[in-house]
């Protein structure tokens, strides 16, 4: 797709979707602006290289985590100034397929969670190492296969399925240890 006139039309509807994974990865608005814009650029005059029919979305997810890593991940890590309003989205993969009225057909591990604030997911998720945290950000957050986020972050499926599998066991205990320090997890809880 070799049109430069058309990339506005196509690729400016997935930048607020990108400066949240920016933010999400930098922990910064300043430098998740700067890392939009990058990405932008790269995606601009690449764009010629672009192939039609392909997923457009995963192909600015890639350059997007190729910049970061490249950029700002050698970087030393700025103080976070970051919002917490996005927050909401981060509960755990179950919470964003479930329309259950609340007590219904729940388990008792979903209603726990749902006593945590969204303070205590994103400080959890915060902590978890970066190749994880990209990876459950990408899965649960953003919503991709494993396939596309094995492109984006241009390593094998298997390792994806990985990362994702003990990002998710961090993420649980790091979650648990939160909720035992809080008295929200008790000792029959902590046997799950």
């Amino acid at each position: 797709m070799a049109d430069q006139a058309v990339f506005s039309d196509l690729a400016m509807e997935y930048m607020p979707a990108l400066y949240t994974a920016a933010l999400r990865m930098t922990r910064n608005a300043a430098d998740a602006e700067d890392l939009v814009q990058e990405t932008y650029l790269k995606a601009y005059r690449a764009f010629a290289s672009f192939e039609s029919g392909t997923n457009l979305k995963a192909w600015l997810y890639r350059i997007l985590t190729n910049t970061y890593i490249n950029t700002y991940r050698a970087k030393k890590r700025r103080p976070e100034i970051a919002d917490v309003e996005d927050v909401e989205d981060l509960y755990l993969y179950r919470h964003l397929s479930g329309d259950q009225a609340p007590g219904m057909g729940r388990s008792a591990e979903d209603e726990a969670l749902e006593r945590f604030t969204d303070t205590d997911v994103k400080a959890a998720i915060e902590a978890l190492p970066d190749t994880f945290r990209m990876a459950v950000l990408l899965a649960d957050v953003e919503g991709f296969s494993y396939k596309e986020i094995a492109e984006i972050t241009e390593v094998p499926i298997g390792t994806v399925m990985s990362r994702i599998h003990r990002g998710r066991k961090a993420l649980q205990k790091a979650l648990v240890d939160r909720g035992r320090t809080r008295g929200l997890v008790g000792a029959t809880d902590e046997a799950r």
